[in-house]
């Protein structure tokens, strides 16, 4: 296999975020995302979202670079992107919210 992307045990920034971002497009079209309703098929959107945040995880290095802080603003989009998917996934369920 050529590219990294496509090797599960290698490391890759780009497989990790097109998880992410896949998996957030996904929750806001499985949540019908104006009128939000009840959907448990929303686990596996967050589910894949935890798995693209831990590969963009692996990519951290020990020492500081410029490579190092653009892999912690990727990290910081993925936990944004996992907040929005889980605020989808439970915000139905909390009646005292409406």
């Amino acid at each position: 296999m050529p590219y990294a992307v496509f090797n599960l045990r290698a490391r890759s920034l780009v497989r990790g975020t097109v998880l992410v971002l896949a998996s957030l497009i996904a929750a806001f079209l499985l949540s019908g995302f104006p009128y939000v309703h009840p959907a448990w098929k929303l686990i596996f959107p967050a589910f894949a979202a935890l798995w693209g945040t831990f590969d963009t995880l692996r990519c951290l290095q020990l020492r500081w670079s410029f490579y190092h802080g653009g892999v912690l603003l990727l990290l910081y989009m993925d936990i944004m992107a996992l907040a929005m998917i889980f605020f989808l996934l439970l915000y139905p369920y909390a009646g005292w919210l409406q």
